[in-house]
């Protein structure tokens, strides 16, 4: 995949369709997942178009830790005290569906393992 592939992610940075976002800063946008699988389903987003994980190069560094410092951030403003999982599906296998990096923040519930 190409990073200038466009994905439902690069319409909901740019405002072209609505999302409920609840964190925005200059590198990365969060939002609620409109098909959660738990009480609390936040997605992270860069506004860096990178396809997946494994595309991710030294350059994005930087970002990529900006990225868990937000989930970090996002969690703690939705009260998640008890704990939360921090996902990123990477790949067919990985079960990763739209091809722009993002986390999932899940929490408010007690989670099983091995996930799936």
């Amino acid at each position: 995949m190409s990073e200038t592939t466009e994905t439902i992610f690069s319409k909901i940075i740019r405002r072209e369709i609505p999302a409920n976002i609840v964190y925005e800063d200059e590198l990365a946008l969060a939002f609620k997942d409109i098909n959660p699988q738990a009480p609390v389903h936040i997605l992270i987003i860069p506004k860096k178009p990178i396809p997946k994980l494994s595309d991710a190069g030294s350059e994005d560094a930087v970002l990529l830790g900006h990225l868990l410092l937000t989930a970090k951030r996002v969690a703690e403003e939705a009260g998640l005290t008890n704990g939360y999982r921090v996902v990123i599906n990477t790949d067919a296998d990985g079960g990763q569906t739209v091809y722009h990096l993002h986390l999932h923040i899940l929490g408010g519930r007690q989670l099983s393992w091995p996930p799936g």
